[in-house]
């Protein structure tokens, strides 16, 4: 059965910028089968009418060599498979975030090492984190706990990131942010294949905890000015009310009848 040849397209799209078929005008060119075998050099006519007479086109694939070398291939198939290669890279292609683990001024030591735990993954993923320091109440003057805490998270994470600012008050929560460094990252990965995965329902558990604290926290301090504006009242309501023009109790009273009776 012999083959069929087809109508070439005689350009590649402009973008492209690759020169197939009838496009390809040097007198000889170094030709590749669809196989990856190479056939040689030949002219070109000829090797544009092997292409045609198996149905597919002749491309240009390095147009410095000398001579040139074409690959024999269909060229639209190959366009397709490229652009399908491209979505799926792109797809897996993770989009950086950031991510916010919480902290609180007397945190234990295995919920510290939980948190750094959740906060090295983010890291390990190619996500930036926010490490947050939340006071609750008279906490608030004590940032000096806050801060050699913060000391203490930037030297545990040094293994896989690097702080991109200093540690500085937002409100009632201080804050630093970590960015992964790649390096560090492979290297880390080296040096802890086997490192399992942190428990998911944990790590929800945490995130419902944290969002939890903030509310009573943000309760507290709410309630100081609740708490004065009841005193102010209750002063208000102790201070005797001026009298108004006309209006007499009974110890006015009395004290004109005893007048009128010295008077008598």
């Amino acid at each position: 059965m012999g083959f069929r040849r087809r109508r070439w397209r005689d350009v590649a799209p402009d973008k492209d910028k690759v020169r197939i078929n009838r496009a390809i005008r040097v007198p000889d060119v170094r030709v590749i089968n669809d196989d990856g075998q190479q056939l040689g050099v030949m002219p070109t006519d000829a090797a544009r009418d092997i292409a045609g007479r198996m149905g597919m086109d002749l491309v240009e694939v390095s147009p410095n060599a000398q001579p040139p070398v074409c690959k024999i291939m269909d060229y639209g198939r190959f366009k397709y498979e490229q652009k399908k290669k491209e979505a799926t890279a792109k797809k897996q292609q993770h989009q950086s975030q950031l991510k916010e683990v919480k902290f609180r001024p007397r945190i234990d030591d295995h919920d510290l090492e939980f948190k750094l735990k959740r906060a090295r993954r983010f890291l390990v993923d190619g996500d930036k984190v926010k490490a947050t320091v939340m006071f609750r109440g008279r906490e608030i003057v004590h940032t000096d706990i806050g801060r050699a805490l913060l000391e203490r998270v930037t030297e545990e994470l040094a293994s896989v990131a690097k702080a991109e600012s200093r540690p500085q008050m937002e409100g009632r929560m201080l804050t630093t942010i970590f960015a992964p460094d790649r390096k560090l990252i492979e290297r880390y990965k080296r040096d802890h294949p086997d490192e399992e995965d942190e428990d998911l329902d944990a790590l929800h558990d945490e995130e419902e905890e944290d969002e939890a604290f903030e509310a009573d926290a943000s309760a507290e301090d709410a309630a100081p000015a609740a708490h004065e504006e009841s005193d102010d009242d209750q002063q208000k309501r102790a201070r005797p009310r001026p009298r108004r023009r006309g209006e007499e109790t009974l110890e006015d009273e009395t004290q004109a009848l005893l007048e009128e009776i010295e008077n008598a």
